[in-house]
C-alpha cells in the first residue's frame, strides 16, 4: 500500500513523540562498535554498465559509511529521472531481467547471479546535485554513496519504523557540521519538518549518551 505524505508525517511524529517519551541516554553499545565502519557485504559495482551517468547505493546498503554496518538483503541504487531510460536499456543489454515497478518512482532487477536490485528514479530538484557529490562520497569498496544529508532528507521522507531507526543512528553519531548540512537541506526541500529534524537529531544524541553537546 502506497502511503500520501500526510500518513508517512503523522506516522513519523507518532514515533518521534513515543520515542522521545520513553528513550534513555546509552545503547548498550561500545564507542568503537559505534564508530566502525565496515564493507562486509560486496556489493556489486554498476559503474561499468551505468556509466557516464551519475549513480549512487542508497538505502540499508548505503547506511555503512555513516554508522555501523547492518545485514541487508536490500541493495537500491537511485539514478536521475532523467536517465531513467537509459539506464533501464543498459541493464536489460547487461543481462538483468525486470522483474517489475517501484511504488515510489523506478524498478527492480535481478542481476545474473540473482541479486535483486531496486533502481530507484529520483525524480526531486536536488538529485543531479546530490549524484553528482556521491561520485567523490565513497565506501571502502569503491562505491559511490548518497552523501550524509541526502541520505537523511531521503529516509525522512520515507519515514517507514527502520528509516527513522536510521535515521537516529546517523544523527546521532554524526557531528554538529553534519547536522547542519542536513539543517541546509531541508529548509530547502523540507521546511516545514524542521522541527521533526532536531527531534531526530536530539534523539541520535540520547541514543550516543551526548544530550548536553
Amino acid at each position: 500500500m502506497q502511503t500520501t505524505p500526510n500518513l508517512r508525517r503523522l506516522t513519523r511524529r507518532t514515533i518521534i513523540d513515543m520515542a522521545l517519551r520513553r528513550q534513555r541516554p546509552g545503547t548498550g553499545s561500545g564507542l568503537e562498535f559505534l564508530m566502525q565502519r565496515t564493507t562486509t557485504v560486496q556489493w556489486p559495482d554498476l559503474t561499468s554498465i551505468l556509466s557516464p551517468m551519475d549513480w549512487a547505493v542508497v538505502g540499508a546498503a548505503a547506511t555503512r559509511l555513516y554508522m555501523p554496518e547492518r545485514m541487508t538483503k536490500d541493495f537500491d541504487i537511485a539514478i536521475a529521472a532523467s536517465d531513467a531510460e537509459s539506464a533501464r536499456r543498459r541493464l536489460a543489454q547487461a543481462g538483468y531481467l525486470r522483474l517489475g515497478v517501484l511504488s515510489i518512482g523506478g524498478s527492480r532487477w535481478q542481476t545474473p547471479d540473482g541479486l535483486q536490485i531496486d533502481l530507484i528514479e529520483g525524480q526531486e530538484a536536488w538529485w543531479p546535485v546530490a549524484l553528482a557529490e556521491a561520485q567523490r562520497n565513497r565506501d571502502e569498496q569503491g562505491l559511490p554513496i548518497l552523501p550524509f544529508p541526502y541520505l537523511i532528507l531521503m529516509k525522512f521522507n520515507a519515514s517507514r519504523t527502520i528509516d527513522l531507526g536510521d535515521i537516529t543512528r546517523m544523527l546521532g553519531l554524526a557531528d554538529e557540521a553534519e547536522h547542519e548540512q542536513a539543517r541546509a537541506l531541508f529548509r530547502l526541500y523540507a521546511p516545514a519538518d524542521l522541527d521533526d529534524l532536531e527531534s531526530l537529531i536530539l534523539l541520535g544524541r540520547l541514543e550516543r549518551g551526548r544530550l548536553n553537546e
